[in-house]
């Protein structure tokens, strides 16, 4: 090779490597400036959707940093979206939350506050002949995808009360599809109840004459139950401190500004339905669906372990065994979130 090759090779490389730390430089700028949030069109997700439309979450984390939203429909797909870096924040419920953290690298996501307690129910068909866990035998019940929140609740409700899914070997033939299909299930009577949460148990019990055997809550200690939690990357939240926690404040402000004004919660939730999905609901089932909910900031922490529990229970977490140390961030050892910012 001669001289001037080598010359010309290694001022190309000079180039390259300049324009990749340009390009580096302008990705950590980005990413500094930005949070991206993910969270689903359901009422138990108030406090993110009622953050976004009434602009507290954009107040809290001020004029330059901009917030990116995506809207899933369930939390498996939010968690994947974690894993691939391309959101920061999730709000899901504890099912997701626990495998998260089970299955990201050195246990990346964690648990930053909560957002919702309690608001799923099972909801018998009108022409069911159940009114106790032992007319379940035989029957024909739906709940989510498998894995996700309520379908970890009806098994575990089957097998405290002696019962299997037929999968299982038992008589419960279970089926994991997505609310719109239990809704359509429901209306054709091909189903005997479901287990699901706000707003469809109002949906099926107000718009298809369905009964209300029981809200969750009432099977909980407390009847409480995390049902809607802040997740993060904690890589990111470590990097950006200060921003996650002005937008951790506006998590605790939206909170309150819901509990305290629930007509205006209903109106701003009903026109981000019409807005994202065409289509709103009605005042009495949002009303309804709202007021079973305890919209809180509180994790109850409890509730994610004996969640956990039933999760393991039913071979959900893997034939090794769990365990869930530091699966809630820890802001001990942060206490004023001052980072890098």
């Amino acid at each position: 090779m001669n001289i001037r090759s080598l010359v010309f090779i290694c001022i190309a490389g000079i180039i390259l490597l300049s324009a990749l730390g340009i390009v580096l430089n302008s990705d950590d700028a980005v990413s500094k400036n930005k949070i991206r949030i993910a969270y689903f069109p359901n009422i138990g997700h108030a406090i993110p959707i009622i953050g976004m439309e009434k602009g507290f979450f954009e107040k809290s984390l001020g004029g330059d940093i901009q917030i990116e939203t995506r809207i899933f429909d369930n939390g498996p797909q939010a968690i994947e979206s974690l894993f691939a870096n391309s959101i920061d924040l999730a709000y899901v419920g504890p099912g997701p939350a626990i495998t998260g953290f089970l299955n990201s690298e050195n246990h990346n996501v964690k648990i930053l506050a909560g957002a919702a307690s309690g608001g799923a129910s099972f909801i018998v068909h009108p022409d069911s002949e159940i009114i106790s866990a032992s007319d379940f035998a035989g029957k024909k019940i739906a709940a989510p995808q498998i894995g996700n929140t309520q379908d970890v609740s009806l098994r575990s409700y089957l097998s405290e009360n002696g019962l299997k899914s037929a999968d299982k070997g038992g008589s419960v033939i279970v089926y994991n599809i997505p609310n719109p299909d239990i809704y359509t299930l429901f209306v054709k009577g091909e189903i005997d109840g479901a287990w699901v949460a706000e707003p469809w148990a109002t949906i099926l019990e107000t718009e298809l004459g369905g009964k209300r055997l029981f809200h969750e809550e009432d099977l909980w200690p407390n009847k409480e139950f995390a049902s809607v939690l802040l997740i993060g990357n904690a890589d990111y939240v470590r990097k950006h401190s200060q921003m996650v926690s002005n937008f951790l404040i506006s998590n605790n402000e939206t909170a309150t500004w819901i509990n305290q004004n629930p007509v205006e919660t209903r109106i701003v939730f009903n026109a981000f339905l019409k807005s994202h999905l065409g289509k709103s609901l009605s005042d009495d089932v949002v009303d309804i669906a709202l007021s079973n909910l305890v919209i809180t900031v509180d994790p109850q922490s409890d509730s994610v372990y004996s969640f956990a529990k039933k999760a393991d229970t039913l071979g959900y977490l893997g034939r090794n065994g769990y365990d869930l140390t530091g699966i809630f961030y820890s802001f001990d050892s942060n206490p004023s979130l001052k980072g890098d910012d």
